[in-house]
């Protein structure tokens, strides 16, 4: 990492670059010329990050300061830029004519005078959000808007995955960005809002793009859901399985204490068939989520399940698993022998169908425990594994 040392630069415009020949130039030019008129003493950067359609070229022979990046990635190509920088406050965009660069000065300006720490330029208002691609548009930029808010712990935009933004070059490197692909994005919105920094938006418009499209629509929404979860999975995985399981285990109550079902208009709802799938999936959620919160050097729920990282939970876990899975052998044993001595039918009624789904609940979560505990404890690498004279018992010191 360089120190910004620019000779009283004010502001550095950052273009992540690959084979967009087309487009850049014009880029780099707008964005000069609108610092220019405003008075803002700027420069511009180029990161070619290996474009073999001469970019590099286009993007010097336009005023930019070009910077070679080999490794590849969107968000790689972003950070070696933001480090390289030598304004205070940085601004990036995408290379590819699809932001008003005109609107520098606007971006800028809450940044420069100390209003936000982070300005957005938003896509999506009526003018110009017919330029997104449909899926883009209404599944993919409102979900992860709206799962980034919510590791956000608050609404911090609409759009989360405008690559038009303005900040502070130090506040930001200070973040230990880590994204090498499109989910920087959310990254840089998540670390902005748990660092406390000022959030700040504004309609930016969005022109359709010149050129060939690099974003690959699945793996690149597969990276945001990714880093969303290692960042916050109590709120995508703990959360949300621990209400699931909640409502399961209702719903296996409701079963007990209403065997014949409940009416619902002209139907009979048999809650026990929802609450065995409800339980098992809730818990394997919040399970899979604790196990991530333990192990995700990010993740804000780390500390309340450090106890995880004890080398001696899977053993634990398996153990446990077994005892389950115990109790629900148990139950369909005492479930077959009423069958076998016809006893009231219990094993047909209500009752019984409450007794045989929470049985089948209880076979498939001590099993799936006792399994996922015997694999992490042969799994782990044998530095890993406690040796013999530390081990409870051993009567070693």
């Amino acid at each position: 990492m360089t120190s910004g040392s620019g000779g009283g630069i004010e502001v550095t415009v950052v273009f992540p670059c690959l084979n967009e020949h087309e487009a850049v130039g014009l880029c780099v030019t707008q964005a000069l010329e609108a610092m220019g008129s405003a008075g803002i003493a700027g420069e511009v950067v180029v990161v070619d990050n290996g474009s073999t359609d001469g970019s590099a070229e286009v993007a010097a022979a336009a005023g930019a300061r070009v910077i070679c990046e080999p490794r590849r990635g969107y968000g790689r190509a972003l950070r070696t830029g933001f480090e390289q920088a030598h304004g205070e406050v940085v601004v990036m965009a995408d290379a590819d004519g699809t932001y008003d660069l005109s609107k520098v000065p606007e971006i800028t300006r809450p940044v420069l005078a100390g209003e936000v720490d982070l300005h957005l330029a938003t896509r999506l208002d009526g003018a110009t959000r017919a330029s997104m691609p449909f899926l883009h548009r209404f599944v993919g930029t409102p979900v992860i808007t709206f799962l980034t808010s919510r590791a956000s712990g608050r609404k911090l935009t609409t759009d989360s995955q405008t690559g038009y933004r303005a900040f502070r070059r130090d506040q930001m490197l200070d973040l230990g960005l880590v994204g090498n692909g499109m989910e920087l994005a959310s990254e840089m919105l998540i670390k902005s809002a748990r660092a406390d920094l000022r959030i700040g938006n504004m309609e930016g418009g969005y022109s359709p793009r010149i050129g060939e499209s690099k974003l690959d629509t699945w793996s690149d929404g597969w990276r945001h859901l990714k880093l969303i979860l290692l960042l916050a999975p109590d709120i995508i995985l703990v959360g949300p399985g621990l209400a699931l399981a909640v409502g399961g285990i209702a719903a296996l109550v409701l079963g007990f204490t209403q065997p014949a079902g409940v009416e619902v208009g002209s139907a009979r709802w048999q809650p026990v068939f929802f609450s065995g799938i409800a339980l098992v999936l809730g818990l394997q959620a919040f399970f899979a989520g604790a196990v991530v919160s333990a192990y995700s050097p990010v993740a804000r729920s780390q500390d309340r399940f450090a106890f995880l990282r004890n080398p001696l939970w899977p053993r634990r876990a398996a153990a446990l698993g077994l005892f389950v899975a115990a109790l629900g052998v148990l139950i369909d044993l005492g479930l077959f022998i009423a069958w076998v001595q016809g006893v009231n039918a219990i094993p047909t009624t209500g009752v019984g169908f409450g007794f045989a789904s929470l049985a089948q609940s209880l076979l498939i979560l001590g099993g799936s425990s006792a399994v996922f505990g015997v694999l992490a404890r042969f799994m782990r690498a044998p530095d890993e594994r406690p040796s013999p004279s530390t081990r409870p018992g051993s009567g070693r010191p």
